[in-house]
């Protein structure tokens, strides 16, 4: 039996890496997965893609950070597909300053997109699922860095802590409606937006890019491992999955073990 059987999720920033990963695990367990992206071409292009193997999927233009967007964006895929049941809620960039050098323009644009983005698509997410009566699941992709901080990161650990306080608060709020909230805290994931921070953090360090690997990025995992993007759909599968309010307000850390609780 497919554990999505008749779901519909919406999944931001899905066109590539975690979220892509996520979307077609989801996919695989019978889910519609609507592929809310940025970069249109790129949202057609996975949709295309899952289409082609069985699922249904539809590709959707959205910037998180735009209220007007993310309203349509929902409204079409709920219309497209009879509903909404799951949000993933992983849209997200990554800019590294220390904190006397971050410009307010690059701090003001990481919080938009990692906080605002995260609560304008609650938001038009929640009111389809508080409407259809049929519960729901929204999933926030959060990070180590949000029980932990790292050097340079100031907004996105800012950002990423605050994300367990919507996720709470949705949480208590949903739980009357049968929606839970959970937040996913992977470690580093070899994505594009790691790949990215490896340069520029052997730059402003003063160091190898082997060095930002082992001695910064895994350096306190047990295994010296990257998270994998399938670890992280795993988890999105659980809260995504799980059939009661047992599960709800919580955050899991898959990080092999950099972070423990």
């Amino acid at each position: 039996m497919q554990q999505l059987q008749n779901k519909v999720a919406y999944i931001t920033g899905s066109a590539s890496g975690i979220g892509k990963e996520i979307a077609t695990l989801f996919a695989r367990e019978g889910a519609a997965v609507v592929i809310a992206d940025l970069n249109p071409a790129a949202a057609e292009s996975t949709a295309a893609e899952l289409r082609a193997g069985g699922a249904k999927a539809l590709g959707v233009a959205v910037d998180v950070t735009d209220e007007a967007q993310v309203e349509a964006s929902v409204a079409q895929a709920a219309k497209a597909f009879g509903g909404i049941d799951i949000l993933v809620s992983n849209a997200g960039i990554q800019i590294v300053h220390p904190v006397e050098e971050f410009s307010f323009a690059d701090w003001k644009k990481m919080l938009a997109i990692h906080l605002d983005g995260a609560f304008l698509t609650t938001r038009a997410c929640l009111k389809q699922m508080y409407a259809q009566g049929r519960g729901g699941s929204v999933i926030y992709m959060g990070s180590v860095h949000s029980k932990e901080a790292s050097l340079l990161k100031a907004p996105y650990v800012t950002a990423k802590h605050g994300l367990i306080g919507l996720c709470k608060t949705v949480a208590k709020e949903g739980a009357a409606h049968g929606v839970r909230a959970n937040v996913i805290c992977p470690g580093f994931v070899r994505t594009p937006l790691v790949e990215k921070q490896i340069p520029e953090q052997a730059k402003t360090l003063g160091i190898s890019e082997a060095e930002v690997i082992k001695n910064v990025m895994l350096k306190e995992t047990v295994d010296g491992e990257f998270t994998t993007t399938d670890d992280v759909a795993q988890v999105a599968l659980l809260f995504a999955g799980f059939p009661s309010n047992a599960l709800t307000g919580q955050s899991l850390v898959v990080s092999h073990g950099w972070f423990m609780q």
